[in-house]
């Protein structure tokens, strides 16, 4: 009889805001449905200044971003198995956020992206930094306020940056942006917006393929759209409704459709179609009820599990929109969460972690543990059989220890 194969022994790299292909999908072998300190065991902590970046990996580091005495923001590197830190590197300049934010404090927000040579990162300033991975040297920095002629975000550079091939994609300085990464001069700059409260997105790009065309595909404060990689040419685009711009969550993509969420806007799915050589939008479906807020939706056989709101957990039909469950229980504020085949972790803003079945029938949690007293606004990186968890003032990495 075969031994089953260990957990975490098909190693996948966490390089960016929700891995590697920003859709927070791995393919490993299956997690224990125990979330204990017998099969979930907890390698090292850091403490922290506070910081709502999510970690990301090489093979031997992990970083992290913190926002210091309000006054910089620090990018760090550990090594991944013992903790140490490794090197550091500081940017002067922080944003006070305004309002409904403020309460949250105004910690660094975006997640970094690394090329396993330089890591990239936006601070909330709106000040772009590429280091070298190995040692934290400064290779180049743009301020995008003097390169751009922009004031600072209102609500702080949140965006996550990527990268495809060469080149570095962002959404700061007040638009979308694509890179020579190692030079940082613009190739082209598109969809510009500088009216001061909107000027700034929230959301973070990705790139995916319809009707067989790779494409940036990006949500502004107000707007969805498909651009091209090349030329920065708008292939499509469309509005989206939300209650003061607050068009969060990073679009979900699966089948030519194209699904997000707003906070007072409610859940809308476009089907992008592609005809003649030009592309059209048009609405697929929309659930006026069921808004979004910060949580980017996850997608399992085109079906999308999605926190709404409302806090309540949803499964929503990709093609119909139909709901088939909703949790009873309302949760924290955010969630992240990762798919593993036929299972999802979820990693609840109040700290607590939850594994569950990915169905269609109902909302069967197969184990869940508070994991961590800090608020967890940060998204989980997953990596072969390590878990790192970023809290509000600390970083920890946990092990699956499963007997093969």
């Amino acid at each position: 009889m075969l031994a089953a194969e260990p957990v975490g022994s098909n190693t996948e790299p966490w390089s960016q805001w929700r891995g590697s292909d920003r859709t927070s999908t791995l393919q490993q072998p299956p997690w224990p449905a125990n979330l204990s300190d017998d099969f979930l065991n907890e390698q090292w902590t850091v403490k922290l200044n506070e910081g709502y970046s999510s970690p990301i990996l090489t093979e031997h580091i992990v970083f992290s971003v913190e926002t210091h005495d309000k006054k910089e923001e620090i990018f760090r590197a550990f090594d991944r198995h013992t903790g140490e830190e490794l090197w550091s590197y500081a940017v002067d300049g922080t944003v006070k956020v305004p309002f409904f934010a403020s309460k949250n404090g105004s910690w660094a927000r975006a997640t970094p992206v690394t090329d396993g040579e330089h890591v990239y990162f936006l601070t909330m300033s709106d000040i772009l930094t590429c280091l070298e991975v190995d040692t934290g040297k400064l290779a180049w920095q743009v301020d995008l306020k003097q390169r751009e002629d922009t004031k600072a975000p209102t609500f702080g550079g949140v965006s996550s940056p990527m990268i495809d091939g060469d080149f570095l994609y962002i959404q700061g300085g007040h638009a979308a942006a694509k890179l020579d990464k190692q030079s940082s001069k613009n190739v082209w700059r598109v969809l510009e917006d500088k009216r001061g409260m909107f000027g700034g997105s929230f959301s973070s790009p990705i790139i995916a393929t319809l009707h067989g065309i790779r494409q940036f595909v990006v949500q502004t404060r107000s707007t969805l759209a498909g651009v091209d990689l090349q030329t920065g040419g708008i292939l499509w685009s469309t509005p989206v409704e939300a209650s003061r711009g607050m068009n969060i969550l990073t679009p979900v993509i699966a089948n030519n459709r194209v699904f997000t969420a707003s906070y007072g806007g409610g859940s809308f799915c476009y089907e992008i179609g592609y005809e003649g050589g030009k592309f059209d939008v048009k609405m697929a479906w929309q659930n006026k009820k069921l808004e979004g807020y910060m949580t980017t939706p996850v997608t399992v056989e085109n079906f999308i599990y999605h926190q709404a709101r409302d806090k309540k957990l949803y499964c929503l039909d990709f093609e119909t929109g139909e709901v088939q469950w909703v949790s009873d229980q309302a949760f924290g504020q955010y969630w992240s969460m990762v798919v593993n085949g036929g299972q999802i972790l979820a990693l609840d803003q109040k700290g607590t972690l939850i594994l569950f079945k990915a169905n269609t029938t109902s909302f069967e949690i197969q184990d869940q543990r508070k994991i961590s007293k800090d608020p967890t606004w940060a998204h989980l990186a997953v990596s072969g059989e390590q878990l790192f968890v970023r809290g509000l003032k600390h970083m920890s990495a946990y092990k699956w220890e499963v007997d093969g």
